[in-house]
């Protein structure tokens, strides 16, 4: 009973460790600086995900939280009841503060990860979860260039993301 104990438990934590991973062959950008990303980002595009689905006007604002770590409010209008959706988390450092990978929590103890794959934080993001299931392309307007937004789905595709299945977010609704 003791070695079913343990095994469960070690399958346990390499489960949660799973989600706040970050996929093969991808790499966190290492000259991360939270200072300069935090503030509010427009998801431009992202893979579906039941949690964002039927949501567009979907923003992320990103401050200091006291515990060292950045408070998260993600917001999307809902069309089909016509009112806005909240989720409040948190999220903090899975390595160094100058590498960007977070893991994010909008649901007490669980965390996912929230890997910064490449940055420009006056314009564009690119982040990745912890497999190929999950990515956002975020801006800090509510459009990216299309010169910027299609190098960023290129690289995406090279990364071996579904960019084909990519959701493009509409931006119509003051907030």
């Amino acid at each position: 009973m003791h070695k079913l104990k343990t095994l469960l438990a070690a399958a346990s934590l390499a489960l949660l460790a799973a989600c706040t991973g970050i996929p093969d062959g991808v790499k966190a950008v290492d000259d991360f600086e939270l200072e300069q990303y935090l503030g509010t980002w427009y998801e431009v595009a992202r893979l579906d995900h039941r949690f964002e689905r039927g949501l567009s006007n979907v923003t992320a604002n990103y401050s200091l939280r006291d515990d060292g770590g950045v408070a998260v409010v993600n917001r999307g209008y809902r069309g089909d009841t016509g009112e806005w959706d909240e989720a409040n988390g948190k999220a903090y450092f899975v390595d160094a503060p100058n590498v960007g990978r977070l893991k994010v929590s909008f649901f007490g103890p669980f965390y996912g990860g929230y890997n910064v794959v490449a940055v420009d934080p006056a314009r564009y993001s690119l982040v990745v979860g912890p497999d190929r299931s999950y990515l956002w392309i975020l801006s800090r307007t509510p459009s990216l260039e299309d010169a910027v937004l299609t190098e960023l789905v290129a690289r995406a595709e090279r990364l071996g993301f579904a960019t084909d299945e990519l959701i493009y977010v509409e931006h119509d609704r003051p907030e």
